[in-house]
C-alpha cells in the first residue's frame, strides 16, 4: 500500500505580490517628491545665507575705505570675502551660488550694468553689486519677492529690468509697469535662467 503524502507550498502568491510592489512604487514617488521640495527649500535658505553673507563680508573689508573702487570676483576669493562653499576656483575668481549658477560681485564705478540699471548715476565708487546668474524660475520668483530689508539696497535687477528699492520687495503678479516677479523671472531667449542683481551702498 502507497501512502500519498500531501505537500503544501508556502509563500506569495502573485496578486499579492503585485500588491506589495505598487505599495512600495507609490511610497517612492511620495517620497522623491517630499526629498525635491526639500532640496529646493534647502537651496534657497542657502542662496539668501550666501547673498546675506556675502553683503557682510564685503561691508567689513571695506569698512574703512572711502568707495568699493577695485571690487570684484579676484578680490572677492582672494581676501576670503566670499563664503568658502561659493568659491570654485580661487585662483581664477570663479564662484557659484546654491542653484549652480555663476555669482559675480562688482564696484559700481565702471558702469556695471546691475549698477546702471537702479541707479541714475551708475559711475559710482560708493555702490556695489552682487549677481546671481542663471536662475530657475522657482529660484527667482523666491528671491525677488524676498524682503530685503533697506539696509543700504538701493535696488535690484532682474533680467535687465531695475527695480528701485521704493518698489521692493517685488509683488508676485499685478505691479505697476509690469515689475513683478511673474512678468521678469522668464527665461531669455536663449532659455537660460534669469539673472539677479542686488545694488548696494
Amino acid at each position: 500500500m502507497t501512502i500519498l503524502s500531501r505537500t503544501e507550498q508556502k509563500g506569495r502568491s502573485m496578486v499579492e505580490m503585485l500588491g506589495v510592489l505598487a505599495i512600495i512604487g507609490v511610497l517612492s514617488v511620495g517620497g522623491i517628491s517630499g526629498y525635491s521640495k526639500a532640496m529646493a527649500k534647502y537651496k534657497l535658505t542657502k542662496a539668501q545665507d550666501q547673498i546675506t553673507m556675502l553683503l557682510m563680508n564685503i561691508r567689513t573689508a571695506y569698512a574703512t575705505s572711502p568707495s568699493y573702487s577695485g571690487l570684484n570676483n579676484s578680490v572677492a576669493t582672494s581676501f576670503n570675502i566670499a563664503p568658502s562653499d561659493m568659491v570654485t576656483d580661487a585662483n581664477a575668481g570663479t564662484m557659484n551660488g546654491a542653484f549652480g549658477g555663476a555669482v559675480t560681485v562688482g564696484s559700481c564705478d565702471t558702469k556695471n550694468a546691475p549698477c546702471a540699471t537702479v541707479q541714475a548715476t551708475a559711475d559710482s565708487e560708493s555702490y556695489f553689486f552682487i549677481t546671481m546668474a542663471d536662475l530657475g524660475r522657482e529660484a527667482c520668483l523666491s528671491l525677488v519677492t524676498s524682503d530685503w530689508g533697506s539696509d543700504g539696497m538701493v535696488g535690484m535687477s532682474v533680467g535687465g529690468s531695475g527695480i528701485t528699492a521704493s518698489n521692493l520687495p517685488l509683488p508676485l503678479t499685478g505691479g505697476a509697469n509690469n515689475l513683478d516677479a511673474n512678468t521678469l523671472c522668464k527665461p531669455g531667449a536663449n532659455q537660460q535662467g534669469t539673472d539677479v542683481s542686488w545694488v548696494y551702498y
